[in-house]
């Protein structure tokens, strides 16, 4: 198995809801860090085996970086807002372009979505779709028009 779809992690909302991690995540440094696709992402796991650089999220053989312009832990997530809106919470932020001038990127398959300021906790997970990747050039998380991700209160 492997990447197939974007979550949000359930511990991320467990340990907000009780209190466990002190999220502020507007004002809280959250990054995206990339993965190729030898790993299968599950938002039912542990608090401990969402976090960066922990169980399938390590760096290391996992995590696509180069080390100089898309840097590993990721890139930061700028302007990171919550746009509250009838029975929806968007949590949004600006596109993530990579810190350098450019790039060298290949089997990009998806990105963690981490808090940097809380432990590197997982939030979230994003499926690209497929391989993706740039040579000498800029490589950049566009995110979707409902934001990082929504929550749908009924």
């Amino acid at each position: 198995m492997a990447w197939s779809n974007s979550k949000v992690f359930v511990p991320f909302i467990e340990d907000a809801l009780e209190n466990t991690s002190a999220f502020a995540l507007a004002a809280d440094v959250p990054k995206a860090a990339l993965y190729d696709n030898d790993i299968t992402p599950d938002n039912t796991v542990a608090t401990a085996n969402s976090i960066y650089n922990a169980g399938q999220w390590t760096a290391a053989g996992n995590e696509v970086a180069d080390g100089t312009n898309w840097d590993a832990g990721g890139e930061p997530i700028t302007t990171p807002t919550f746009v509250p809106t009838t029975n929806v919470l968007k949590f949004d932020g600006d596109n993530t372009p990579q810190g350098g001038a450019s790039c060298t990127l290949a089997n990009v398959f998806g990105c963690l979505v981490h808090d940097s300021s809380v432990a590197n906790h997982g939030l979230s997970y994003h499926y690209f779709g497929g391989s993706n990747g740039v040579t000498g050039g800029t490589f950049t998380v566009i995110w979707h028009a409902s934001g990082i991700f929504t929550i749908t209160l009924t």
